[in-house]
């Protein structure tokens, strides 16, 4: 009886850790201009809010500024169809900013002397539902990796440099 137990219960811990780290609810490859995959970014949506975890090959090293933007376009060389960064609550820039932050502002994506680089962070400021801070709304988004790393305060983009990589967010 107590195997049964401790099966169940397994079962019940299994079905918990599947729900919050299972298939994502969207994804964006990331490319440079010249089309080259260079990364992906998965996300989920769960009580804590949205987790995004992106992961990247072949970009140059140190810290970029990363942010999801309110254009789900990605037209290179600059990628400046992807648009401003997603902020539909029109705030200020900067996760250190005392004024609040974009709902796209991410902490800066560190990148390796191999090329690569991982970022784990979850937002409560946007949704994978529908309603106004939709990541998959009528504009869509996109996951922008800038040339220089974040500030973290400096409206508008926190002097994150050029785009260098862009994915646009599908389910």
């Amino acid at each position: 009886m107590k195997a049964l137990w401790l099966i169940l219960a397994g079962l019940l811990l299994g079905g918990c850790a599947t729900m919050r780290y299972g298939p994502p609810q969207a994804t964006a490859d990331l490319k440079k201009a010249s089309g080259e995959t260079v990364g992906r970014t998965r996300l989920w949506e769960d009580a804590d809010g949205v987790r995004i975890l992106v992961r990247v090959q072949g970009l140059p090293p140190g810290q970029h500024g990363i942010h999801l933007h309110a254009v789900g376009k990605c037209d290179p060389p600059d990628f400046a169809s992807a648009g401003g960064h997603f902020n539909p609550a029109g705030k200020q820039h900067g996760l250190k900013n005392p004024a609040g932050s974009h709902a796209g502002d991410l902490p800066n994506l560190e990148v390796a002397a191999d090329g690569k680089g991982r970022l784990n962070y979850v937002t409560k400021l946007a949704t994978l539902a529908s309603g106004p801070t939709s990541l998959l709304g009528p504009d869509g988004a996109a996951v922008v990796i800038h040339a220089n790393p974040d500030d973290e305060v400096t409206d508008p983009s926190g002097n994150s440099g050029g785009r260098i990589a862009c994915g646009i967010i599908r389910r």
